[in-house]
């Protein structure tokens, strides 16, 4: 089993930067790949980024592709999602997610998830 808590979600203005992190516990996290979703009201989970073990390799979507950043820092068992240039339409929940493979942007590859966190982009 592998918990993942996700944190720093909040409220910031358009154009602005937030940080997110999802803190990992349980197996080995540098053993999974990591990825971020979210899900905005009425509307179903999409994949925002993913990344292998040791963070060599990322994929975004095109959605947020030159705005986000995904990392993982696998001494601390976290992994993060930096976000710039924040738009109203990136407002929803932001799920981290688990996979014991790497590649897939499809929401039933990954094995574990967490609860997720809060980001709301005000224009």
């Amino acid at each position: 089993q592998v918990q993942l808590v996700e944190s720093g979600g909040g409220l910031v203005q358009a154009g602005g930067s937030l940080r997110i992190s999802c803190a990992a516990s349980g197996r080995t996290f540098s053993n999974y790949a990591m990825g971020w979703f979210r899900q905005a009201p009425g509307k179903e989970r999409e994949f925002v980024s993913s990344i292998n073990w040791s963070g060599r390799s990322t994929y975004y979507a095109d959605s947020v592709k030159g705005r986000f950043t995904i990392s993982r820092d696998n001494a601390k068992n976290t992994m993060y999602l930096q976000m710039n240039s924040l738009k109203p339409e990136d407002t929803a929940v932001y799920y981290c997610a688990a996979a014991r493979t790497y590649g897939s942007n499809r929401r039933e590859n990954y094995d574990y998830w967490g609860q997720g966190t809060q980001v709301t982009v005000s224009s």
